[in-house]
């Protein structure tokens, strides 16, 4: 998407406004947080420190809104099947549904199991090191969302807890087996990200848009491609999106998905004939009838994002609420009504105020996307948490994500430089004062399908002996459509990003967590 006609969509909404009133409805909001958590447990001891600890809460919420929800709804918007500000709407909702329904009411106090507990039994210790946590993490994700970085919540949060644990604990705290499959997983989520989006988009080409008749291909395929959606984002709901209130086993779950992909075919099959009886024979056309299918998968991701996302910024939150009421620290912790209320709300306006830009690094910045490419994106999102879970891998759903754009980009470019490189093959077959003859050619090989290209290009080989390209034009070549089709500047950039996340959030931590224990001890 054009990233003017954005800003149009910008402009048009409360999120386009000047940044001191996005400010004021922030700080509006955290003012609210600190009011309705002092009315509930400001009396208890130690509630000032419960009602600190929520403000920050609040503030990690915001941010996770701000920058990790682009994710779900960026190639929807860059592909013009949503609306930024429909996108907006729709993430919102789904993402405080899912936290609200199927957030669960009991966290894991350490996230990840990350740091040893048994190390840190002292109540006040615990406190101090969960809220220099929280708010490294905050701050972390703000300072990356300024800077229009997608970068993982989770890590965040990880970063923070390591970082504060260390300086609470010493080394030994760290369980540094954790650690390094966490750091595995910044390769692992976005090549399998790319490599199954750039699957899924090749699959759609080749059967579709390859073509001749692309409307009867799209007949017998769009259908499989969503009926194969269904199954995947039933299966990932059942599996991920509902874990903290209806744990199911791969099995189980995937049967669901078929029983659920299986209703979805016979709805959607001559729906998507009827629409295709309307259309012309083009990709514009074709592209039009993954739509709704987008639609469907930016609320459904939203919603899974919101269930377990929200512990992020709840999760510690709720730990700090239980050292303070039971005066000791445990490995699991309740997850009171409006602990989550803060957390469901806290997203869905950050993604309000502060998600365009990142929507719009997602979307459109790094490389163009169309409904296809994005259906691609929003099918390695599902498939590759199905995949990571049964083999036990560790995966970022932002990494997911962007790994997927990236991957879809990187195959337009090889596609791209390849069809160029046949195109020149084509001009050096034939004489050049036979022109209209190559473009005659060069026009039917356009329009014929794969396998007709195939034939056609084997015909002209045959004809005469092939003249390749030698290696600096066809290095030139690919640097032209590199250049066009991804930007490498924002790779570099978001990996940056990623490597450090967890290192920054961990240092800001462990300084946070000396400060507030230095005066709380002067108190």
């Amino acid at each position: 998407m054009d990233i003017n006609q954005l800003d149009k969509l910008e402009q048009a909404t409360l999120f386009g406004r000047p940044e001191i009133v996005r400010l004021g409805y922030a700080v509006l909001f955290i003012v609210g947080v600190i009011m309705y958590s002092y009315s509930t447990v400001g009396n208890v001891p130690n509630g000032i420190m419960l009602v600190a600890a929520a403000m920050i809460g609040g503030y990690m919420a915001m941010n996770i809104g701000a920058n990790d929800v682009a994710n779900n709804v960026g190639p929807a918007v860059g592909s013009k099947a949503l609306s930024l500000t429909g996108a907006i709407i729709i993430a919102a909702v789904f993402e405080a549904a899912g936290a609200l329904l199927a957030g669960g009411d009991v966290v894991s106090t350490i996230k990840k199991g990350i740091i040893n507990p048994e190390i840190i039994q002292d109540a006040d210790t615990f406190i101090w090191l969960m809220m220099a946590a929280l708010l490294s993490a905050a701050i972390w994700l703000n300072i990356a969302t300024s800077l229009g970085a997608p970068v993982s919540t989770t890590h965040s949060i990880v970063g923070g807890v390591l970082g504060a644990g260390m300086a609470a604990g010493g080394v030994a705290v760290a369980n540094w087996d954790k650690m390094g499959m966490i750091a595995a997983s910044w390769v692992i989520s976005p090549v399998m990200g790319g490599v199954i989006a750039a699957s899924f988009l090749m699959l759609i080409k080749k059967n579709i848009t390859y073509q001749s008749d692309m409307i009867a291909a799209a007949k017998k395929w769009v259908p499989i491609l969503v009926t194969v959606m269904a199954w995947a984002f039933s299966t990932y709901l059942a599996l991920k999106g509902l874990k903290k209130i209806w744990k199911l086993d791969f099995t189980t779950a995937a049967l669901i998905g078929a029983l659920a992909a299986a209703v979805v075919y016979v709805i959607v099959k001559p729906m998507i004939r009827s629409a295709a009886d309307k259309l012309e024979n083009t990709k514009d056309s074709v592209n039009s009838l993954f739509t709704i299918p987008l639609i469907f998968a930016a609320a459904l991701l939203s919603f899974a994002h919101g269930a377990n996302d929200v512990a992020n910024a709840v999760g510690p939150l709720a730990a700090i609420n239980d050292a303070i009421m039971s005066g000791e620290v445990s490995a699991k912790a309740s997850i009171p009504i409006w602990v989550m209320m803060i957390g469901a709300l806290g997203i869905a306006l950050g993604l309000a105020l502060y998600g365009p830009k990142l929507i719009k690094t997602v979307g459109s910045e790094i490389t163009e996307l169309n409904q296809m490419r994005a259906f691609s994106i929003a099918m390695a999102a599902a498939i590759t948490v199905i995949i990571a879970s049964q083999l036990g891998l560790p995966v970022s759903s932002t990494h997911i994500a962007v790994g997927g754009v990236f991957g879809v980009g990187f195959l337009r470019e090889y596609l791209k430089a390849n069809y160029a490189k046949k195109i020149a093959e084509i001009h050096a077959h034939h004489p050049e004062e036979d022109e209209e003859k190559v473009q005659q050619f060069i026009e039917t090989f356009e329009n014929a399908s794969i396998e007709e290209k195939g034939l056609l290009l084997k015909q002209l080989k045959e004809h005469k002996a092939s003249a390749e390209l030698n290696k600096k034009e066809r290095k030139n070549l690919k640097k032209i459509y590199r250049t066009e089709l991804v930007k490498r500047s924002a790779l570099l950039k978001i990996a940056a990003a990623w490597v450090i996340t967890v290192p920054a959030a961990g240092i800001m931590a462990a300084i946070l967590f000396f400060t507030l224990r230095g005066m709380m001890l002067e108190i």
